[in-house]
């Protein structure tokens, strides 16, 4: 999944491992003192819905500011050059703003503890169950990414062995949500997206300034990758080849619009957040909040991957030498000294433990609510679904490790995982975009949308894909036709099956649907919440404007 040459060793001392030491005795701390706020399952699960937005906005974009993310994007950047920011400008900000707008009223005024939850209002217990188990094994899955994937980092960084770096990552991530519950992960997640930050920007500053500024790594990239190496749309016609396997299509639709969508509005990991906080203001406001700092993080993990390029030009040209996901190590080998070396480190730790955080809360909520009190254990007392969910968080993390060796199979960080949303997370997208605004969808519609799309997906990328029965230039283009696929067989397939089958009884579609209201949903704004730049509205379209401008400049 991600391998890293073995001339990557940091010249680590003792002024890093003091860093590294202070980072883990502040996490610990953080989860010491979230304990005190955790007396029911409400609590442990969803912070007792407390949080203010622009904790829960930090936290979002934190959940997802994982390793994989840094290592990947920068690894992305130096092998497709500005075609990555895709990822981000289309693949990311329009979603979020659609779940704060349009989605959280829903998710949030239902008062529902989890987004499978949703499901078994909308469409009943057989799609809730099934888009549970989908959502707790994708969650496994993508933390042993998250822990393997440091393993392997930290080994060649720092020559720790890859079991020492698991159970000391594990271990950490397994004691501060154990004790503290969300409230510990969103705390220590905010604190990650600055150590992170911390880790990136000087690397980013000092590289640029090592290859002759922008001036000069435009040039050096444009003379030795062409002028399309750093334009987004150059080369994306349809029957036009480029290094990223994909055209403007397949880009718009499979990863702006399917990928996305399905993964930032349906993907619990992330919406846990939202329903985190404190009122429905906040709630909609934690994704357009998080989408601000989300348009500029290609800056500090994009250009990365170019200024590698520059300075490594053998990057990624031979299979013993450096390879693209190579390029963040490279840089901190070659640029930073002792001290800020222990913060770029510290960074790397928080972005993996950020990422696993994530998803073991989110998986110990969905599993501990939506399948074990559903369905094995109904009607105990809070404590003990309270004592259950730090159970489970325990069994979350040692599944994350069994199962990071999964990932061992796929060459690139970023296509395993985009691989897992397009099995995953389209299909559940198909069945919430459809059975939210149309009254009419039936309960078996969601079951056989969810299964269909999600069958649909694996055909696709593992016969027709894989089996070369069909040829697509790379696995990212063929995730994202994967994604295409998930949503049109989902969607063809719940039309048909709620054309012969009975609706739900519209009183209980009641702030389900698109057109209706619940009580939740009628909250009058708490003081401030109505100030001019507190507006939902405001920041998503400044989010939407701010990105499309983005684009200018790599868009000539």
């Amino acid at each position: 999944m991600i391998t890293l040459a073995e001339g990557l060793r940091l010249p680590t001392n003792g002024l890093d491992y003091t860093i590294l030491a202070i980072y883990f005795a502040v996490v610990l701390g953080i989860g010491f003192a979230a304990r005190r706020s955790v007396k029911t399952s409400l609590d442990f699960f969803l912070s007792g819905r407390s949080l203010p937005a622009w904790v829960t906005g930090l936290a979002f974009v934190a959940a997802n500011l994982g390793a994989t993310e840094i290592l990947g994007m920068a690894a992305n950047g130096a092998q497709y050059g500005a075609y990555t920011v895709h990822w981000y400008w289309i693949g990311a900000i329009p979603a979020m703003v659609f779940l704060g707008l349009v989605m959280m009223p829903f998710y949030y005024g239902s008062k529902v503890r989890s987004v499978p939850e949703f499901l078994l209002h909308r469409f009943g217990p057989s799609s809730h169950l099934l888009s549970s188990v989908i959502f707790a094994v994708s969650s496994v899955l993508i933390a042993g990414v998250n822990l393997y994937a440091m393993a392997i980092v930290l080994q060649a960084l720092l020559g720790w062995p890859q079991w020492v770096a698991i159970v000391i990552a594990g271990l950490f991530v397994l004691v501060y949500i154990t004790i503290g519950g969300l409230s510990s992960a969103i705390y220590n997640e905010v604190l990650q997206f600055f150590v992170i930050l911390a880790a990136l920007i000087p690397l980013t500053v000092v590289g640029l300034k090592r290859v002759g500024g922008w001036d000069g790594l435009t040039h050096s990239l444009t003379s030795s990758h062409g002028d399309a190496f750093l334009t987004a749309w150059k080369g994306t016609g349809i029957g036009e080849s480029n290094p990223l396997g994909a055209n403007w299509l397949t880009i718009v639709l499979g990863l702006g619009f399917v990928m996305s969508f399905g993964y930032w509005t349906t993907n619990f990991a992330e919406v846990q957040r939202a329903l985190s906080a404190k009122n429905l203001s906040a709630a909609k406001r934690t994704p357009l909040i998080a989408a601000f700092p989300k348009i500029f993080i290609p800056l500090v993990v994009v250009v990365p991957g170019l200024i590698a390029l520059v300075m490594e030009p053998t990057l990624g040209k031979s299979e013993g030498g450096l390879q693209y996901n190579d390029a963040i190590p490279v840089l901190m080998r070659d640029l930073l000294p002792n001290g800020v070396l222990g913060i770029a480190v510290t960074g790397l730790l928080a972005a993996f433990m950020a990422g696993m955080a994530a998803n073991v809360s989110s998986f110990n909520t969905v599993f501990t609510n939506d399948i074990w009190a559903a369905y094995l254990k109904k009607g105990r007392e809070d404590r003990y679904y309270l004592a259950t969910g730090r159970v489970v968080t325990a069994v979350g993390v040692l599944i994350g490790m069994g199962t990071a060796f999964i990932a061992s199979s796929f060459s690139n960080i970023m296509n395993y995982l985009q691989t897992l949303f397009s099995f995953f997370n389209v299909p559940l997208f198909v069945v919430f975009i459809i059975g939210m605004f149309w009254k009419r969808t039936s309960a078996a519609a969601g079951f056989w949308g969810l299964l269909s799309g999600t069958v649909a997906a694996m055909v696709n990328y593992f016969w027709f894909y894989k089996q070369g029965i069909i040829s697509i230039p790379s696995d990212q283009g063929a995730n994202f036709v994967s994604s295409i696929v998930a949503f049109v067989v989902g969607a063809l397939v719940m039309v048909v099956v709620t054309m012969v089958t009975k609706p739900k009884p519209a009183a209980s579609l009641a702030g389900l649907v698109y057109g209706t209201r619940s009580p939740g949903m009628e909250e009058l704004p708490a003081e401030g919440d109505d100030a001019w730049y507190r507006k939902p509205a405001l920041l998503g379209w400044g989010a939407l404007i701010l990105a499309a401008v983005c684009y200018i400049p790599f868009s000539f």
